[in-house]
């Protein structure tokens, strides 16, 4: 199975490995906005709980694009399924399926930490000034797991593009704004405060910026994250297998 798993993985970083500086390139643009807008420009005349407003942020960014690469990396699967047929190749070759599903999740969870790899560097060069253990990775690491088998399953079961773009906007788009990313959920209504906390952006957006400024990390958001891995691989597991039969 571990060698099946390697296969499927492979296979996805050979792609990446091609097109690694145009991945690079691209993955820079969104931040350096975000950090040229709200960092150097809004930012200046924010602080938060006497710190600057930019050290506030980049957890959130780094919780927001882990998020969007994780998912849109395997929204390709979608295509693959839905419109080329080609998805079935995969099944009728000579690897486990479950393996085959692993792969493809943990080549979606490379490409976020890349991503945020480098939203990391950018944020130092912009003067951030938050710190790096192995905590705060694991808890990266844990969200791009999410998300990563959240597009999984999209791909598998959504029947269309659109409705893949719908997934997006009724999921993804709420989850970018309202999960701590570019301010602390503490100012939403009451209503609103609880619902969010429900969804696990809003915990790696708590996690990393506890960790990142060295603070004590909050464990009931680690057994949420560790929840919905769980929770969100299950269900990859059982669309595997339906798409198998």
């Amino acid at each position: 199975m571990l060698y099946d798993i390697i296969t499927a993985f492979w296979r996805d970083w050979i792609v990446l490995k091609r097109r690694m500086i145009k991945f690079i390139l691209s993955r820079m643009v969104a931040p350096i906005l975000y950090l040229v807008a709200f960092g150097w420009g809004l930012g200046r005349s924010i602080t938060t709980g006497g710190g600057a407003y930019i050290n506030f942020l980049v957890p959130g960014i780094l919780a927001l694009n882990s998020m969007n690469i994780s998912f849109n990396s395997l929204t390709s699967l979608h295509g693959e399924r839905v419109y080329h047929k080609s998805i079935e190749e995969y099944f009728t070759a000579p690897i486990n399926p479950l393996s085959f599903a692993i792969g493809k999740i943990l080549a979606a969870i490379l490409r976020g930490m890349i991503s945020s790899a480098i939203i990391i560097i950018l944020a130092y060069a912009f003067g951030a000034d938050f710190t790096i253990t192995p905590l705060f990775l694991l808890v990266l690491i844990l969200n791009c797991a999410i998300f990563a088998e959240i597009g999984f399953y999209a791909a598998m079961t959504i029947a269309s593009y659109e409705d893949m773009g719908r997934f997006n906007t009724y999921i993804l788009l709420p989850m970018s704004f309202l999960c701590g990313t570019f301010f602390s959920p503490d100012k939403l209504p009451t209503v609103f405060y609880y619902f969010v906390h429900i969804l696990p952006l809003t915990h790696t957006s708590l996690l990393l910026r506890g960790i990142g400024s060295g603070g004590v990390p909050n464990m009931i958001s680690v057994a949420v994250l560790l929840f919905y891995v769980i929770t969100c691989f299950s269900l990859c597991v059982y669309v595997t297998k339906k798409a198998q039969e």
